[in-house]
């Protein structure tokens, strides 16, 4: 956001007490809308810094514009410190098992009573009900909520290719805090926030549930789903290469059929509606298909480009990097990462008055700003030096 604009979270303190994708996801995005976000650490780090494979990206992603400081939270010294950034905070956000933090006085009834202001945002695997104890991670709760067997072929649930359901799940966190926010106004007082994996999953396939309602028939698994239009598939075009196209409207039909020359679908009376194309897309797609196979992705997507019609390449998410949308857009923000490496990131999906949320602290190394923060709290030179040599403070 431009400096001569003040991020509408600023002056927001934000305890953050996460690790792994959902919790941190939740930091992330206060913070890029520019509430000062503290990421407690244990003193050897959050482990999710050391995570492999496809957890390697996770700490990178989800833990800018955050300070550091590293606490040993079990020991009465390390309480005193957490009790100290608490009493100053707008929002505390956890994400660990259900009551383990409480177990260690950091739960929401202990903490409200020091700060009755508080917004305690607790992400979960399930909100309250049969399932509220239960261990959940996002593919857990993809399975069990509808997802993997809409996504993946009859009989092969396949989980999205992405965190979606962690970062949606920390999204409706977000909502719930300013929400909250927004309430203590008027109220002013804090109260517990609960987002969670489960009913973000439900809710994410909500469109399915209704399906069924309003059809009769349960939804099939997208794969062998019956399309709502005629033309809403990947064709394989040139060169081996694929091509999203979508024509979803009775204009886009026509633009269609005149700048790709199919005279005999214009012909054809019965296909001016959708419904009509959709009872002959067994007829329409062979045709279609025929004619893409022998234009590059280049060619077509020139012809779709200058007719307005929906469509995408397949692109992979490391193709992203040299996007010209992205980069010519501020989509993509330059962070350093506490390997001394930096990497193109993308930036929070959304604009105020036409600017993009950027960088204002790269990801932090592991208790980056201990020292700064222990300072602000009021903290003595002495009472600093006493936190590190006894192993409280890294």
């Amino acid at each position: 956001m431009g400096t001569n604009q003040q991020a509408p979270l600023s002056g927001i303190q934000v305890v953050e007490f996460s690790h792994m994708v959902m919790g941190p996801s939740i930091g992330l995005i206060l913070a890029d809308l520019g509430a000062d976000v503290i990421k407690v650490e244990p003193v050897t780090g959050d482990k999710t810094r050391n995570l492999k494979g496809s957890g390697a990206g996770y700490f990178a992603m989800y833990n800018r514009n955050k300070r550091s400081i590293c606490l040993d939270m079990k020991s009465d010294e390390g309480k005193e410190v957490v009790n100290k950034l608490v009493a100053k905070a707008d929002v505390v956000i956890e994400n660990f098992r259900p009551g383990a933090l409480e177990k260690l006085g950091y739960g929401y009834e202990v903490l409200k009573q020091t700060n009755p202001k508080l917004i305690y945002c607790s992400a979960r695997g399930f909100l309250k009900g049969p399932y509220e104890n239960r261990t959940a991670l996002d593919e857990v709760a993809q399975m069990m909520g509808g997802l993997a067997y809409m996504t993946g072929p009859v009989g092969r649930p396949l989980r999205a290719g992405a965190s979606v359901i962690d970062v949606m799940g920390g999204m409706f966190g977000v909502i719930g805090i300013l929400a909250a926010l927004e309430k203590r106004h008027s109220s002013g007082e804090g109260q517990n926030i609960t987002s969670s994996l489960y009913e973000s999953t439900v809710f994410l396939v909500g469109q399915h549930m209704a399906q069924k309602v309003v059809t009769g028939r349960p939804a099939d698994p997208m794969p062998a789903r019956i399309s709502a239009w005629a033309i809403y598939d990947v064709f394989d075009v040139a060169n081996g290469e694929k091509l999203f196209v979508g024509v979803v409207s009775d204009s886009q039909w026509k633009i269609f059929c005149e700048d790709f020359g199919f005279t005999e679908f214009a012909a054809n009376r019965t296909m001016d509606t959708n419904s009509g194309r959709v009872d002959l897309r067994s007829e329409i797609i062979p045709i279609v298909a025929a004619r893409f196979a022998t234009l590059s992705v280049q060619e077509l997507s020139s012809k779709l480009a200058k007719s307005g019609l929906p469509y995408a390449p397949i692109t992979k998410p490391q193709d992203l990097f040299d996007d010209v949308h992205l980069n010519n857009s501020d989509g993509l923000i330059n962070v350093g990462l506490p390997n001394g490496s930096h990497a193109k990131l993308p930036a929070l999906p959304i604009s105020m008055s036409d600017e993009r949320f950027g960088l204002k602290r790269d990801v932090p190394s592991i208790g980056e700003h201990s020292k700064e923060i222990l300072e602000q709290l009021g903290l003595t030179e002495t009472q600093i030096e006493d936190l590190y040599k006894n192993g409280i403070a890294g």
